[in-house]
């Protein structure tokens, strides 16, 4: 375990390190400062602008901006659609694939519109290389910035006074791709390419075996989307392993940069608001809150998976360290710490089998995205479910000192309460709801590749996956099914805009409030006693709302081993 405790510590240190300057440089591109890109990007904003007919000093109404963030997500899933259907007709597609089954294609297109990037599908075997690049890839990049974007909005919102409006939404879509996303992603993507990981557009080799068989080995240019998937928390693989395939995630350093990547923007994105709102303690004060949940998680699923199974003990077996499901190059450390940064960051990507975990790992992960992903959460996303959790704080906190909430100088009153709530439930309603009919109609119980509780957890952990716009699978969930593709694809969709539109809107109501002076009776948004109060919060919600679900499933498979 101190091996465990040493890597986590480091791996941390930096992100901290490496976000706390990032998120400078975040606050001067969206307050729309010179930063040393500008030389570079300004031209190519500018053009885009033009070209698009959009003015960069027309500000959008909160109602405006959710409308212009919709708008552009499902005029994405139809152009990605038509993409995969016509692909057979399209160039770059030297493996001859065919159209992507309609159910799958729809499946795809709203998962990677969403940020979910839960895949359906083989990718080697089902997309050709025009798809990955022109149709995933560019959603890898575009999705993520759509999170950043209403991220920034709700901000906005804290950091004005008596104003109408909280940004344009693309102006904020440009900004998040060409300043943030793609700089950072060429440099992972070097990086990666540096140590083994593919990039090409050759069709795939064939190799001969020492036995006379012959192998088809699948390529492409795996590098580039990889570096985007890991910092936009996309997570959807070039290849169907995903993080575990030796060409996405050779040796430990891509392994480590993955996981950085995983944490980076997320991290950054909390420091940005403390200097958006002028109090960087605020931006540290929910980092330290997200840092305790993230501890907490993750010693309990190093335990779990440390322990073993006792099941082997008692039949005699040599019992150890769990390393069913993982990959041998990375071993049950960074197999487990990767679970738990995707399913905290809603990356989704893996680099093992989360079916082959411990039972309690599996429910740490479930739990993660099950609250809503809100420990460092996705680009954007994670801040923005967080205060859902700050308002629900401050609202607690209020009554107990008889005062009306105030968060950061605004009085915060039913409507910030009311989307606080929708944010916090809708996406739980979609996610209990959506794993309550799947395990009572026959296409639904024909997916669990296991019977009981292990059965009902690959069911619950599809559903937070879609419903969190996390990505990753549990396992032995046979998902690629019309039942599956549709229920998922309405869960990714709506969970999507479940947690956005509310957000966007907190930040426009509290824009229009006036700053109220602090005073000896106002609760304070910083110190210890914030984080614990915020900390509680989460895990209270969290396990009112998925004990029952969690006792049927994750709970009751541990009791059985033992």
């Amino acid at each position: 375990m101190s091996a465990a405790i040493l890597y986590s510590v480091v791996l941390v240190a930096v992100v901290t390190i490496l976000g706390i300057p990032i998120g400078r440089y975040l606050a001067r591109v969206f307050e729309g400062g010179r930063t040393f890109m500008t030389p570079l990007v300004r031209p190519i904003e500018a053009l885009i602008y033009r070209v698009c007919g959009v003015s960069e000093q027309e500000e959008q109404s909160w109602q405006g901006y959710s409308v212009s963030l919709v708008l552009f997500t499902l005029v994405s899933i139809a152009l990605l659609f038509l993409l995969q259907v016509a692909q057979k007709f399209l160039p770059l597609n030297p493996q001859h694939f065919g159209p992507v089954r309609w159910d799958t294609a729809i499946n795809t297109a709203i998962s990677f519109a969403t940020n979910t990037n839960w895949q359906a599908y083989s990718g080697e075997t089902t997309v050709s290389y025009l798809t990955q690049m022109l149709g995933l890839t560019v959603q890898n990049f575009v999705s993520a910035a759509a999170g950043i974007a209403a991220c920034v909005a709700m901000v906005r919102g804290f950091s004005r006074k008596e104003a109408k409006t909280i940004g344009n939404f693309w102006v904020d879509l440009v900004r998040s791709t060409f300043y943030v996303l793609v700089p950072l992603a060429v440099i992972l993507a070097v990086l990666l390419v540096s140590q083994g990981v593919v990039q090409n557009l050759r069709p795939y080799p064939t190799a001969h075996t020492l036995e006379g068989a012959s192998q088809t080995i699948a390529v492409g240019p795996a590098a580039s989307q990889i570096a985007i998937k890991q910092l936009g928390n996309n997570g959807g693989g070039f290849f169907n392993a995903n993080s575990a395939h030796p060409f996405e995630n050779p040796n430990w350093l891509t392994n480590f940069f993955e996981i950085l990547a995983e944490l980076l923007i997320p991290v950054a994105l909390l420091f940005m608001f403390g200097i958006m709102v002028r109090d960087r303690r605020q931006g540290w004060t929910i980092y330290l809150a997200m840092l305790a949940l993230f501890a907490l998680g993750l010693w309990v699923a190093l335990s779990a998976e440390r322990t073993g199974n006792p099941m082997l003990s008692r039949l005699g077996v040599l019992a150890g360290q769990n390393m069913q499901g993982k990959e041998v190059r990375f071993g049950v450390l960074n197999s487990a710490f990767f679970g738990q940064v995707t399913t905290v960051t809603s990356t989704g990507a893996v680099n093992s089998m989360h079916d082959s975990m411990m039972p309690l790992t599996g429910m740490v992960y479930l739990f993660n995205m099950g609250i809503g992903e809100v420990i460092f959460g996705g680009v954007g996303a994670g801040l923005q479910g967080m205060f859902f959790y700050i308002v629900m704080t401050m609202f607690i906190a209020g009554l107990m000192i008889g005062r009306t909430p105030e968060y950061l100088g605004k009085k915060l009153g039913s409507p910030e309460m009311i989307m606080a709530v929708i944010g916090l439930l809708l996406p739980h309603f979609l996610l209990l709801g959506g794993a309550a009919i799947a395990v009572i109609t026959k296409p639904g119980l024909a997916g669990p590749g296991n019977p009981g509780a292990h059965g009902l957890s690959e069911v619950l952990y599809a559903f937070c996956s879609a419903q969190g716009n996390n990505g990753s699978a549990f396992g032995g969930l046979s998902a690629n099914t019309p039942f599956y593709n549709i229920a998922l694809g309405l869960a990714m969709l709506f969970g999507r805009f479940a947690t956005m539109v509310p957000a966007v809107a907190i930040g426009g109501y509290v824009a229009g409030r006036k700053t109220v002076p602090a005073s000896a009776a106002t609760f304070p948004s910083t110190g210890l006693l914030f984080v614990v109060l915020l900390v509680a919060v989460v895990l209270v919600v969290g396990a009112l709302t998925f004990f029952p679900a969690f006792a049927l499933g994750p709970v009751l498979e541990h009791l059985m081993l033992r």
